[in-house]
């Protein structure tokens, strides 16, 4: 839809793509139809439709009600969180609370004797973990190397993230890269020590570089 529309996008605010839907903004309701009506025309000509039945209008009188727009550092879109400084503790809380209220919601099933073992995990493969696992594959894992990193010993993350795991089978071919070896040759690129990432606010400063 980008492209289709890029010759009538005005700049932003007044203008704003979310996946198939469309804002339009304008200082009067007569503004907003006459784009409307451009969009309509625009989308029509390339065999897209615009849909007037689901078509909604908001008008904001700011100036008459002394209403202010509420600043917020975290933004939550299309099930991710996002966070202003570009951290990801928010969204991996977020995906935490995610993942345990599929299992409440499914502990019916998980916890019941009688259910097959084999069941059970075909279940949480398809009902908990891509809950849990949602969005992850865009987190920096340069960030995420320090939140495992300051988390007790105990954790489970903690244990399945760094441990290695001995006598494994190798199969043909040139081993893969594991994780904790791209993260050892990342820290050794840029000449970071492991320790610091204990300290957060040290470990901000340190792997805020230039991507290679």
């Amino acid at each position: 839809m980008d492209e289709v529309t890029r010759d009538i996008q005005d700049d932003i605010p007044w203008c704003m793509l979310f996946a198939d839907d469309v804002v339009l903004v304008n200082e009067s309701r007569a503004g907003v139809n006459r784009k409307l009506e451009l969009w309509k025309r625009t989308l029509e000509s390339k065999e897209f439709r615009l849909s007037r039945t689901k078509t909604e209008y908001m008008m904001c009188n700011f100036s008459a009600s002394g209403q202010v727009v509420t600043h917020k550092d975290t933004f939550w879109y299309l099930g991710s969180m996002l966070q202003k400084d570009g951290d990801i503790d928010e969204d991996v809380r977020h995906r935490i609370s995610a993942g345990w209220l599929k299992w409440r919601q499914a502990s019916g099933v998980l916890c019941d004797w009688r259910v097959p073992q084999k069941l059970k995990g075909k279940f949480y493969r398809t009902a908990i973990r891509p809950a849990m696992l949602y969005g992850a594959e865009c987190w920096p894992t340069k960030r995420l190397f320090g939140h495992v990193q300051r988390r007790p010993l105990e954790v489970p993350l903690r244990s399945g993230v760094l441990k290695r795991v001995d006598k494994v089978k190798r199969g043909r071919g040139r081993p893969k890269l594991t994780w904790d070896e791209s993260v050892k040759r990342d820290l050794r690129d840029w000449d970071i020590s492991e320790e610091l990432a204990l300290d957060r606010s040290a470990w901000r400063v340190a792997i805020n570089v230039p991507e290679p």
